[in-house]
């Protein structure tokens, strides 16, 4: 088969629509209409269905798509590694992590990464779901379980606890709960123990609601519950790395807490030498360092 018969198809199927694709591709879109028409020719197939909302694949073009996805996905990977044989590093990362850890954590401490390397271009996905990293949905990924994937180079990073956090104007309006039961007088400020989020925060919720919590509010990432805490609304489910950024926040009932979370840093082998990778990696190991010194710190003054 033609590459440019199927690199025009690719597009055209992502977009769905054949003046979005040749917008794309700096193309007429009867330029691309011809295109795609000759491929279905050679190839005996009709390969979209065609309605007056856009175009639509067929079972023997959504084949195609998922081979030439693969095809685009292996390109990105050996550009990727081409680019980065230079000695500087720039170009795109794709990172992935969760809401909470990327919003809460990492978003804040970027600027010495950029002040490092301004003329990378950090792409920062921010999603519960595991994203492939050997399939190219991402270049680097900042877990909270160890990845089940073999062909991936991992790291771990440090832990993390899910604790019980409250505002000082809180406690002092409602009162410092002494015991799990004492939670009865207080709102609740956590993720639904049914949405996505790590096991252990899950696992803590369904712990701390066996208390008949009668007040309750959910929110779908960490960084929701903690604009709550923040604002005196009761007592949040947060991450323990958190307490940096938040000195002020007050520990409630310190003897509840999750299991550790394990945070682990990977990414696909065929990036072993990227030097984007490797720029990202040592900044986020830096911080780490820089984050448990301020915490002995803080916890021996």
């Amino acid at each position: 088969m033609d590459w440019d018969k199927l690199r025009i198809f690719h597009a055209v199927a992502d977009a769905g629509s054949l003046t979005h694709a040749g917008d794309q591709l700096h193309l007429s879109q009867s330029a691309v209409s011809r295109q795609v028409r000759a491929l279905e020719e050679s190839l005996n197939a009709t390969l979209f269905h065609r309605h007056a909302r856009g175009l639509i694949l067929t079972e023997q073009g959504e084949l195609l798509f998922d081979a030439t996805r693969a095809m685009m996905k292996r390109l990105d990977a050996a550009t990727a590694r081409i680019r980065d044989s230079e000695e500087e590093v720039f170009g795109e990362l794709r990172v992935t992590t969760t809401t909470g850890f990327g919003s809460l954590w990492l978003a804040p401490r970027l600027p010495q990464l950029y002040n490092k390397y301004p003329d990378l271009k950090i792409d920062l996905m921010l999603e519960e779901r595991v994203l492939d990293l050997p399939m190219r949905e991402a270049d680097v990924a900042i877990r909270m379980k160890e990845p089940s994937q073999a062909d991936l180079i991992r790291k771990r990073l440090m832990s993390v606890h899910m604790c019980l956090y409250a505002s000082p104007d809180y406690i002092a309006q409602r009162g410092m709960p002494e015991t799990p039961a004492d939670l009865h007088h207080h709102r609740l400020i956590c993720q639904n123990p049914r949405s996505a989020q790590v096991g252990a925060g899950a696992m803590l919720i369904n712990e701390l609601m066996t208390h008949d919590i009668p007040s309750l509010l959910t929110v779908n990432n960490y960084f929701g519950v903690l604009q709550g805490v923040l604002h005196n609304l009761g007592i949040g489910v947060l991450p323990d790395y958190l307490t940096q950024d938040f000195p002020n926040l007050v520990r409630v009932l310190p003897e509840v807490h999750s299991v550790d979370v394990p945070v682990f840093l990977a990414y696909p082998e065929e990036l072993r030498h990227s030097k984007r990778i490797a720029a990202f990696r040592d900044f986020v190991q830096n911080e780490i360092i820089t984050y448990r010194k301020k915490l002995k710190e803080q916890a021996e003054s």
